[in-house]
Formats: structure tokens, sequence, C-alpha cells
């Protein structure tokens, strides 16, 4: 008579923090803050685990830069409206819904 076989224990989950590395870099793009907080306890999770998780870095690069590269296509897209108003209504000053707009 054989006894039966002791079931195989399971494995721990293969790439810990990937799951919140997937979820940091998708935060990243949609709320940055989010995006930046997922993506270092996923790093902080593999590193504890010995392996290296590639997609939490990448989250945090993003995070940090992605709000910068908005900020920067505002204030260009901002100063381009500016002009545009100012080239429309000459120089001097302007009041275009209730804001006094200075063109010189």
């Amino acid at each position: 008579m054989t006894t039966p076989a002791a079931p195989a224990p399971v494995p721990a989950s293969s790439a810990p923090g990937k799951g919140l590395s997937i979820a940091g870099v998708v935060f990243a793009f949609l709320i940055p803050l989010l995006g930046l907080i997922l993506s270092i306890v996923a790093l902080v999770q593999s590193r504890g685990a010995g392996q290296k998780n590639g997609l939490a870095i990448a989250g945090i690069i993003i995070s940090i830069v992605w709000p910068i590269v908005l900020g920067i296509l505002f204030a260009v897209l901002g100063g381009a409206a500016l002009f545009g108003a100012c080239a429309e209504y000459g120089p001097g000053e302007h009041l275009v819904n209730g804001v006094t707009l200075t063109c010189g």
C-alpha cells in the first residue's frame, strides 16, 4: 500500500510587487502622486524579495516627469493664447471677459 503524496507547497508570488507596479504605471499618468506611492511600495516589496522591478522604477520616473511635462505644455499653450490675443487686440490694455489684458 502506498501512502498518498503530500500536496506540494504553493510557492510565494513569483514576482512580488508586480501588480502594484502595473497599477503604479497606470496611475502615474492619471494621478501621479498615487502612481508614485504605488510604484515605491512595489519597488520596496520587490527589493525585499531580492528581485529587480524595472516597471516600478518606470512608474516612479513617470510619476515625477509627467506633471513637469504637463506643466510645460500648459505654460506654452497659455503663452501662445496670450500672444494670439495680443495679436488680435493690438497694443494697450484690453478688458476681455472681465480680465485686464496688457499688450505692449
